[in-house]
């Protein structure tokens, strides 16, 4: 899991990169984006598999907006750092990135859809 705080300064870093305005927008949807994969009932987990769980964390970042900016290119960074920690990885172009992260973003993939595009983009690092 990345927290809250480390989210945060990752968010700085990436508007400081590469433009954009800094800041919170809605600070509940932010904890609520990083908690979604890791949620459960009683001891069934809601998001049991690693694609599952990057899948939740970056749905939730690019569609709840909780950045004044760079909600896509965080959500991204966090999917990826995600699956960084469990081992994995995706490997796929940079088109093929920016077309997902698009997709999400404007409705086109359901949760479903954003699975097995991770799915069949993960690699074992």
């Amino acid at each position: 899991m990345i927290d809250f705080q480390e989210v945060i300064e990752i968010h700085q870093v990436l508007v400081n990169e590469f433009g954009g305005l800094s800041g919170i927008r809605d600070e509940n949807a932010l904890k609520s984006a990083l908690t979604r994969p890791f949620s459960g009932f009683g001891t069934t987990e809601f998001y049991p598999t690693i694609e599952e769980k990057v899948s939740a964390v970056i749905e939730s970042i690019v569609k709840n907006h909780p950045f004044v900016d760079g909600n896509k290119r965080t959500g991204y960074v966090i999917m990826r750092l995600l699956l960084m920690q469990f081992g994995k990885d995706l490997q796929a172009t940079q088109d093929e990135k920016y077309n997902f992260v698009i997709a999400i973003a404007s409705g086109k993939l359901a949760f479903q859809e954003i699975v097995v595009w991770v799915k069949e983009h993960v690699v074992v690092k």
